[in-house]
């Protein structure tokens, strides 16, 4: 995986992996070979990711039965650096 790519607004996870696309598209200009992309549902206690591979696409999906994730807050138009 060459870059994983955070996206702070929220994705209904209803989405397949067309509507999730398509959503890369518009957030990040288009999906990169190789680079996963991180969306969370609006509660936070739902992770969908998407890795295009260059050929297709891969989407998987992580609920938490407690608790929720620790998601930077909404920013449009910006970038966040995530540190380890």
């Amino acid at each position: 995986m060459s870059q994983f790519w955070l996206a702070t607004e929220p994705m209904d996870m209803r989405a397949g992996t067309e509507t999730a696309l398509a959503r890369v598209s518009t957030a990040f200009g288009a999906a990169k070979p190789h680079c996963a992309y991180l969306f969370a549902h609006r509660r936070a206690n739902r992770m969908t990711v998407l890795i295009y591979d260059g050929i297709g696409v891969w989407l998987a999906a992580r609920p938490l039965n407690q608790e929720k994730f620790h998601w930077p807050g909404i920013r449009q138009g910006s970038e966040l650096e995530l540190d380890t």
